[in-house]
């Protein structure tokens, strides 16, 4: 009776510690796929950001380097709801400072500051 009961223990003690390994091994796997969900996120988080810069910037260009110097109130519009969408405080400043420039010269210089810094806030 008493190697019975010493051959349970034994074999209760072996399932513990393969329980024990089973659940240490569980949790890092967890730990592991919680970090790469994390990266996955940033990931597609950065790409979300990139696909609204590159819409904002394509707009820019398409309604102010056009032949016709002057832009409709839709088209400032529109681009202003673009810009506010990117939630970038540096970029709508530089917004700001594009669209109260004063003089050709002053827009010229603005803009380029403008398309500049959408090109640099564009992650890879």
């Amino acid at each position: 009776m008493k190697k019975k009961m010493q051959k349970s223990n034994y074999l209760i003690a072996i399932v513990g510690l393969i329980l024990s390994a089973g659940i240490i091994f569980l949790t890092l796997q967890l730990f592991i796929y919680k970090a790469e969900l994390v990266s996955a996120e940033k990931t597609v988080q950065g790409q979300q950001t990139n696909e609204k810069i590159l819409t904002f910037t394509k707009l820019f260009v398409d309604k102010i380097f056009r032949k016709d110097p002057q832009v409709s109130f839709e088209d400032r519009l529109e681009l202003e709801n673009a810009v506010r969408v990117l939630n970038n405080q540096e970029i709508f400043d530089q917004w700001q400072k594009f669209t109260n420039s004063t003089g050709e010269e002053d827009a010229q210089t603005q803009a380029v500051n403008l398309f500049n810094l959408l090109l640099k806030n564009i992650t890879y």
